[in-house]
């Protein structure tokens, strides 16, 4: 048996209808990417065309899994995905994010600010640390997709000295 909080993270838990979320003040964007969440799911983290961003939020329990896959020799984002576990703003910040880089290269991600998605989804000041989240994924797995090209660089380095 799965606890509540494995079916929430599932998506299996109680859902709260989109009515009633609206009905408490939410933007439909939110209400939208909550009940129909764009690029769930996960790629494989040790593929190197693959970027991994994990964060969280200890204040309120939200974590985010951010993953990007780029293109190489474009240098282009060309997928994105995310799992998130969290409330409806934060899964709204999460699909939103992932619409956002798709197609964009890595400098470009870098300037996607919170500000910017929390304007988007019209998120209530008590909600915009869910959009800070979905900023640090990005600007989290960017970093882990770099330092793993940094790290095939080297070992490409070392294999040739070795060649040598």
């Amino acid at each position: 048996m799965l606890s509540f909080a494995g079916k929430r993270l599932l998506g299996l838990g109680h859902r709260v209808s989109a009515a009633a979320v609206a009905g408490r003040g939410y933007h439909e964007r939110v209400v939208d990417h909550y009940d129909n969440p764009r690029n769930v799911g996960s790629f494989d983290k040790n593929d190197p065309s693959v970027g991994t961003g994990l964060v969280g939020a200890p204040a309120c329990g939200d974590v985010m899994k951010l993953q990007i896959r780029v293109d190489e020799e474009s240098g282009k984002i060309v997928d994105a995905c995310f799992k998130t576990f969290g409330c409806g703003s934060a899964i709204a910040s999460s699909s939103v994010a992932t619409e956002w880089v798709k197609g964009k290269k890595m400098e470009e991600v870098l300037s996607i600010k919170n500000t910017e998605i929390a304007k988007h989804l019209s998120l209530p000041p008590v909600k915009l640390h869910c959009s800070m989240l979905a900023e640090d994924a990005i600007k989290a797995a960017v970093k882990d997709y770099e330092a793993k090209k940094a790290k095939e660089g080297n070992a490409d380095a070392a294999t040739q000295v070795e060649k040598a």
